[in-house]
């Protein structure tokens, strides 16, 4: 069975710091484009951050550039997202996502992806 299993969301105040974590199980993560949306109250789902398979393509939206870092640990099938300095403006649910795009100049699309973590929550406030 497939599945994704986020963690390491909370609150956080302004400035601080998170690491997001989507443990993999059902297939291993060598193989394909991982990705991290968010959706904000009353947004749209956007595309934070994605890497390709072979680790040669990595996006960032260019509100998160120079403070969000994504990775892979194949040995622990599990993708993450390191947030620093963190702003009110990143509060949301944040998603892992794998088998989809990722494209250089546009990133994740969310209608690629197949799978999906159930989501966790970041809040960003003082």
């Amino acid at each position: 069975q497939v599945q994704l299993v986020e963690s390491g969301g909370g609150w956080v105040q302004p400035g601080g710091s998170l690491r997001l974590s989507c443990a993999a199980s059902g297939f291993s993560l060598d193989y394909f484009q991982i990705a991290w949306f968010r959706q904000a109250p009353g947004k749209e789902r956007e595309g934070v951050s994605c890497i390709s398979a072979k680790n040669d393509i990595t996006y960032y939206t260019d509100s998160v550039k120079g403070r969000f870092t994504v990775s892979r640990d194949n040995s622990m099938n599990t993708m993450y997202l390191h947030m620093t300095n963190l702003k009110p403006e990143d509060t949301a649910v944040y998603y892992c996502a794998v088998e989809g795009l990722c494209l250089a100049d546009s990133g994740p699309r969310e209608y690629d992806y197949v799978y999906w973590g159930q989501g966790t929550q970041v809040t960003v406030s003082s």
